[in-house]
């Protein structure tokens, strides 16, 4: 939302809910049946399921079977609805069913191994290919995170140098994933969307740092953004 979309839905199992909801009420809520993601969360999903033009799947997902996330990102596509990819909905099995150039894989070196079997190179040149090779494979964009970030789309690539070690907090990665999917939302390109993410993500973080030193909680990031983006507008005229 600090990022611009008009509405937010989270679907979050119903157990935990309440909590969610409570937590803000900007957000819109919507309660699913089963703690893990199965294949009937995938079709209430798809039958509750708003107007929407971005999803973000994997944060906070975990461990679990993933026949019900592999329905929904095929759903998804057929849809035309831009998807990024994140956490928990990294795995090989999964990453299959991207069918469409309006997806976002977003992994950090260990994930990346997990789904494509090696980790990156440590080279950066090398690193940069083994990005490119792997995002034309699949004909999406691949956001590999790190220091560096990397971003492919299998053709054209770019690296984002903003950030810092603060920012190694565990959350900052869910932010990223939002701010991809807002601009999404935009109308914005897969690769440029990503781009735009890992840039103002790492501007954030290094905003606040400069603000709170390397003691930073995620949130302390999503506070500073409307600034960032605000920073921006005479560009925009």
């Amino acid at each position: 939302m600090r990022a611009g979309s008009d509405l937010v839905y989270l679907m979050v199992p119903k157990v935990i809910s309440i909590p969610v909801r409570s937590f803000s009420p900007n957000f819109i809520v919507i309660p699913l049946p089963d703690d893990k993601l199965t294949l009937g969360c995938a079709n209430k999903i798809m039958k509750w399921l708003p107007d929407v033009d971005s999803v973000v799947l994997g944060c906070g997902l975990g461990v679990q079977k993933t026949d019900g996330l592999k329905k929904l990102i095929v759903e998804l596509s057929s849809q035309n609805i831009n998807i990024v990819l994140d956490a928990g909905a990294l795995r090989q099995d999964v990453i299959k069913k991207i069918s469409e150039d309006n997806c976002v894989l977003t992994p950090h070196a260990g994930e990346f191994k997990r789904i494509f079997g090696f980790e990156p190179n440590s080279n950066m040149d090398k690193r940069i290919n083994d990005v490119r090779t792997k995002a034309n494979e699949l004909g999406c964009t691949i956001l590999l995170k790190g220091s560096h970030d990397i971003i492919s789309n299998g053709t054209d690539c770019f690296i984002n140098k903003t950030g810092n070690s603060s920012m190694t907090v565990g959350g900052t990665g869910d932010i990223l994933s939002g701010l991809i999917a807002s601009f999404l939302s935009k109308s914005m390109s897969s690769f440029n969307s990503a781009i735009a993410g890992a840039y103002i993500n790492g501007l954030a973080g290094e905003m606040v740092t400069s603000k709170l030193g390397y003691h930073i909680f995620p949130t302390d990031i999503i506070d500073e953004l409307p600034f960032i983006l605000k920073s921006f507008d005479k560009y925009c005229d």
